[in-house]
């Protein structure tokens, strides 16, 4: 056991002896760490432009692996703001947020900040920690913070936000809409943070966010608070705003139409370079080809980024025609005398094949699917290696910075040696097994690590429990998050009496000295 080579191959051998009294306490912490990260690891999942569930898959194994490859013994690792926030912006550039190509290459993202981490921990470069100034630091993670809590200013308004270079346009954009805030939504932001603020003013020791979501929960469930319904693009009134539907459709078949030619010329291309050799004038031929066709993809997606933004200003009333089997769509305002709305404003939350996937109420995560993510090498591309790979590295920096701050400060409270280089392998193997378990890239938690230091975790086994109770989560308790239907009312014949609703999520602002305020997010 004091083998030196083996416990730095195995660095959680120093946990033992491993007494019962020391078991005890850190389940207690883990078991209070997950109370606060199942909630939260969602929240931050939709900060990185990812689906809710990927934030629990990204709190299972890298929370683990941190701990038990770590140097610190109380440090939380798992989804964080700031790293969420980073690969966000960094990816978006490349495709929407949420689509499966957004999410192939956030987990390729997690797999080269793994690779970066891991390598630097290796040949023992901890040292260039020493680099980064802590003026630098603050000033970064306190922009962070503005650039966070201002990110769900739409959210907590109920309005869309669209994406564009300029992240103060965006802000502007939303404030535009004020007009249009959805009251429940906005109630119910405001009531959480209450319920948040108050919890820690008067019971710090309870799991305020939790609270929040279950009663937010509840209240969303009885009031009915998520609508949606479809409709089809020739059912909407107003010509203008069929015909930039119409443009965004068309937009849409040509993007699939370019990818399967962009598929079928990568077949030749790679054919003719294997029978006639890279440099053939009939691989030159089908190069020049592929990269025609790939700028006319990136035109198009660009065009309906911009299409996408107009769409999702439309706000919409729903008459139902004479016959009763259809509905038509009128811009808000418009609709004409003697029609009746259902008295629900409409929006349109996605276009596919001609048919609108609309939202009359508010957002909730909707239904989280059950079991373990699948484990597989995540897909790479080397067309974007280099594109991501300086992403990887400022995210390798700055969230190997956010770690090693937080374990710094808590081992001045228990007196524990930090290893910069053990703690860069930690970080590194946590987000390579996330990377290889869909996950998005991770980090050391400052609010996580003082509940959990708080809540008297002596080894790192209070993380390995905290992941354990992910996992129970993921495999048993998903069915309790949201409802097996929708969000209809109890008395609704579709659900049962002990149906629970969708979960309404909490999309933290958890920078460095910033309450964790929260508010209504969409998926």
């Amino acid at each position: 056991m004091h083998n030196p080579l083996l416990k730095r191959l195995l660095p959680f051998l120093r946990w033992l002896p491993y007494s019962s009294a020391t078991l005890r306490a850190d389940f207690i912490a883990g078991l209070t760490v997950a109370l606060v990260l199942v909630p939260q690891s969602m929240a931050y999942a939709q900060l990185a432009g990812m689906p809710p569930y990927y934030g629990l898959y990204a709190a299972f194994l890298p929370v683990m692996v941190a701990a038990l490859w770590g140097s610190s013994n109380q440090l939380g690792t798992g989804p964080v703001a700031v790293v969420s926030l980073l690969t966000a912006s960094s990816l978006s550039v490349f495709a929407a947020p949420g689509s499966e190509q957004f999410i192939a290459l956030a987990v390729m993202l997690a797999l080269l900040v793994g690779l970066v981490q891991l390598s630097l921990g290796v040949f023992k470069l901890g040292v260039v920690v020493n680099f980064l100034s802590h003026p630098v630091i603050v000033g970064f993670t306190n922009a962070a913070a503005l650039i966070i809590g201002l990110s769900q200013l739409n959210k907590i308004l109920g309005v869309p936000m669209g994406r564009s270079e300029h992240f103060i346009q965006d802000i502007w954009g939303v404030l535009l809409q004020a007009g249009d805030t959805h009251l429940p939504t906005f109630v119910m932001g405001v009531v959480a943070i209450a319920i948040i603020a108050a919890t820690r003013k008067y019971a710090p020791k309870l799991p305020g966010v939790l609270i929040a979501v279950a009663l937010a929960t509840l209240a969303s469930w009885q009031i009915g608070f998520e609508q949606n319904a479809t409709s089809r693009i020739e059912e909407v009134a107003d010509a203008e705003a069929r015909v930039r539907l119409d443009e965004y459709a068309q937009a849409e078949l040509r993007i699939a139409e370019l990818g399967e030619q962009i598929a079928a010329a990568n077949a030749d291309l790679n054919k003719a370079r294997k029978d006639h050799g890279p440099l053939s004038q009939e691989a030159a031929a089908l190069n020049y080809q592929l990269e025609v066709l790939t700028i006319q993809v990136k035109d198009r997606e660009k065009e309906n980024r911009e299409r996408n933004r107009t769409i999702r200003r439309f706000v919409f009333e729903r008459v139902a025609s004479a016959d009763g089997q259809s509905h038509r769509l009128h811009l808000a305002g418009r609709v004409p005398a003697g029609e009746k709305s259902d008295g629900s404003r409409w929006r349109i939350r996605r276009i596919s094949h001609g048919e609108l996937s609309l939202k009359g109420g508010g957002d909730v995560v909707g239904t989280i699917p059950e079991g373990l993510p699948s484990f597989s090498i995540p897909k790479f591309s080397w067309d974007m290696f280099g594109t991501l790979l300086s992403t990887a590295i400022v995210i390798s920096l700055v969230g190997f910075m956010e770690a090693i701050s937080i374990a710094k400060a808590m081992a001045a409270k228990t007196k524990q040696k930090i290893d910069p280089n053990q703690e860069l392998i930690g970080q590194g193997l946590a987000n390579l097994v996330g990377a290889a378990s869909q996950s998005f890239p991770v980090s050391g938690s400052f609010s996580r690590s003082a509940v959990n230091i708080n809540a008297g975790a002596i080894t790192g086994m209070s993380s390995v429990f905290t992941g354990l109770f992910v996992l129970i989560t993921l495999l048993a308790l998903t069915p309790l998050l949201p409802t097996a239907t929708t969000a209809s009312p109890p008395s609704s014949p579709s659900s049962p009496p002990w149906a629970l609703p969708r979960i309404w999520t909490m999309a933290s602002w958890s920078a460095p000295g910033w309450p964790s305020c929260s508010t209504c997010c969409a998926p």
